[in-house]
């Protein structure tokens, strides 16, 4: 899509959620309920099928299914339940009609009405209310972050990892399920450990197993709040690779026509540890035939066509080991880290780079400019990444104000916005500094769409060069000045 597409829809967007305030951005994804609250039954789940997909280094779970009103008033607040350990893990939730993708406006929200309690919910807030036993299809993802336990937690560097993971064969729902399946997909068919649910008059014995898939149910009827623990134990030949802190500088120059990229990791192995010291010589010979490994070993990060003098570096300085190509078709910076992260491992690291900002930045009026990048890139790698922690800036330049931002990122991963100052070299007032900070993403939001609106006038503009062209003469009028004073001692 042309950038001036993309621009003017998420200008439309800008002005309708935000109005004409200054300072705007996304509006809380919280709402207060009384703590004796639970969720009204007015629906009642005809048939859902529950898909967990563990092939990366994070759980993603799909929940297809087909609500209908069972009140005889329209309805349009469905609540999702999870528990408290799952909220603080749970992220990138999105919910959209699996019939008729031209339908949006679901709300998602958080809500909060008993801290104490196990059991927490998010509210769906449908875009109009279903009437009387009137029926929608909904598609329901989301992440979870540290869902993994190794098992064993310690191996050899040659053994095989193999990973955990706890879930509900009945799919956590606040109402009756009339219908439902849950399919596991997990990365490879080598699965030596799996819960098993006996068979009854109406269901057969769960799973069946076919390949690298799993299957639980269908099962008959359900009632609200009915939970089945099973737990998967399966090979995981990747790293777990988590970011549990990733910070993302945006820097706006106008006058030097450029963007600066800069991001700061934090990044963790949560595989298994190491039940030995590491042994550099045995993973050297290793190297030679490439064998299957659970260390993490290369990354490579897709950039922006255009983007140059990319570097990396870590806690020591500048890493020499890597490689960074550009041309007409494509930017790629691979990188390898000064060793192997194995399980348990923390290898924290920044790179950089710059790019045209005509790439990025419009001109929409004769004050206002458009700047539409990427909230995050980070690595693109086959096992997945998770963020836990992102911080988002955007450094406009000194006198940038009315600052507005939209992001296609599910509003309900965003935790924080503010608008600051922040003084660099040669500034008076301070450069005009957006911050977003946002929880629990992974690589599968890369490139989601950042729009920053801001309004930067001519004189704005002139205020620097102005200020050193007088700061100069000040100094050359200063020493001028000086020289015209006699400093000679009197004869007389």
């Amino acid at each position: 899509m042309k950038f001036s597409a993309v621009a003017a829809a998420c200008l439309s967007l800008i002005s309708q959620v935000l109005g004409e305030t200054n300072i705007a951005g996304p509006s809380s994804s919280k709402v207060t309920l009384p703590a004796t609250f639970k969720p009204p039954q007015v629906f009642k789940n005809a048939n859902l099928v529950h898909v967990i997909s563990l092939d990366k280094n994070y759980a993603k779970e799909s929940i297809n299914v087909l609500i209908e009103n069972a009140s005889p008033d329209p309805q349009d607040e469905y609540f999702v339940p999870f528990t408290s350990d799952q909220m603080e893990r749970i992220g990138g939730i999105e919910v959209k009609d699996r019939k008729d993708g031209t339908v949006s406006g679901f709300v998602v929200e958080a809500v909060e009405f008993d801290q104490l309690s196990d059991t927490q919910y998010y509210r769906i807030r449908l875009p109009a209310p279903l009437p009387a036993k009137g029926q929608q299809t909904l598609g329901i993802s989301f992440y979870y972050l540290s869902a993994f336990a190794p098992l064993p937690s310690s191996i050899q560097q040659s053994d095989k990892q193999y990973l955990v993971y706890q879930f509900s064969a009945y799919c956590q729902s606040a109402y009756p399920t009339l219908k439902q399946k849950t399919e596991v997909k997990l990365p490879s068919s080598d699965i030596p450990d799996y819960t098993k649910i006996a068979g009854s008059d109406e269901t057969k014995e769960s799973p069946q197993k076919q390949g690298s898939k799993l299957t639980y149910g269908p099962f008959p009827e359900v009632p609200a709040g009915a939970v089945s623990p099973v737990k998967v134990r399966y090979e995981f030949t990747k790293p777990v690779t988590h970011v549990s802190q990733l910070e993302r500088d945006v820097e706006v120059s106008h006058w030097g026509g450029n963007v600066a990229f800069e991001e700061r990791y934090t990044l963790y192995n949560h595989g298994a540890n190491l039940s030995e010291l590491f042994n550099r010589v045995k993973y050297a010979q290793s190297q030679y035939f490439n064998p299957v490994s659970y260390a993490l070993k290369e990354m490579k990060f897709p950039l922006r066509v255009g983007s140059k003098d990319a570097y990396f570096t870590d806690a020591i300085g500048n890493v020499s080991t890597s490689r960074f190509r550009s041309n007409r078709r494509e930017a790629v910076l691979e990188l390898k880290p000064r060793y192997p992260v194995f399980g348990g491992w923390k290898y924290p690291f920044t790179i950089g780079w710059n790019a045209d900002a005509k790439n990025f930045l419009r001109k929409k009026s004769s004050d206002n400019y458009l700047l539409n990048v990427p909230f995050i890139e980070g690595p693109k790698q086959s096992e997945g990444v998770a963020f836990e922690q992102i911080q988002v800036r955007v450094l406009l330049p000194e006198g940038a104000e009315n600052v507005k931002f939209y992001t296609t990122i599910p509003e309900s991963s965003i935790t924080d916005f503010t608008v600051d100052l922040q003084r660099t070299y040669l500034d008076t007032i301070g450069r005009t500094v957006l911050t977003i900070k946002a929880r629990n993403l992974v690589d599968d939001f890369r490139d989601r769409d950042l729009v920053v609106s801001y309004d930067y006038s001519l004189g704005a503009s002139l205020r620097k060069p102005l200020i050193i062209f007088s700061s100069m003469m000040a100094v050359f009028v200063g020493m001028w000045a000086i020289s015209k004073v006699d400093v000679k001692f009197s004869t007389k």
